[in-house]
């Protein structure tokens, strides 16, 4: 890491430099509208001096250009999440969560022909929350359609199964506890 960072501040004075003359200016004439003296202009630009942010923040104000420029930062990494899709039983399952254990994440989109009910049973705990569709849960003895923006959350020790209707594919949200683990949700009192 110390390597990295010698390395950085190394390359600053040659950025500096080839900035400057890219721009046409004199050392001059920099250190007229930085406030930097020539002699310590030089030295950045050569190397002999370290670039601290006194000196960095008015070359880059002058230049016109983020920070980042003229340090050479490296460039931000791609700030998406890339997910890699399960396939299983009719569905599809994008797996949110990047860690092991605790509560697990997932969207599942589940096709239009996952409409015959076989329920199961496993350890954990259970919520689903339908983002389009219709989704047909059947659970113990119950058989029932949630539609967009429902939830539905249960022990997954009772004999389940969820799917499409068959009137189409069905998206949902899936927060799985294997351990039991439950999803708290704040609500408003009805009424309030």
């Amino acid at each position: 890491m110390a390597n990295d960072d010698a390395v950085v501040l190394a390359s600053v004075g040659p950025r500096l430099r080839a900035l400057r003359k890219k721009r046409g200016s004199t050392l001059s004439r920099l250190a007229e509208s930085t406030g930097i003296s020539v002699s310590t202009l030089s030295r950045l630009e050569s190397g002999e001096r370290k670039p601290t942010l006194e000196l960095l923040l008015p070359l880059a104000r002058t230049y016109q250009v983020p920070l980042d420029e003229l340090v050479g930062a490296p460039p931000v990494g791609d700030p998406r999440v890339r997910m890699t899709p399960i396939h299983r039983d009719n569905m599809t399952i994008l797996p949110l969560t990047q860690h092991p254990g605790g509560l697990q994440a997932f969207k599942m989109i589940i096709a239009v022909d996952r409409c015959a009910p076989e329920p199961r049973t496993h350890e954990g705990y259970e919520w689903l929350y339908v983002l389009n569709g219709r989704l047909r849960l059947v659970l113990s003895e119950h058989d029932v359609v949630l539609k967009v923006g429902e939830a539905a959350e249960f022990d997954t020790r009772l004999p389940h199964w969820f799917g499409s209707t068959g009137d189409g594919p069905v998206e949902v949200l899936s927060l799985f506890g294997a351990q039991g683990e439950r999803m708290h949700v704040r609500a408003k009192p009805r009424g309030a």
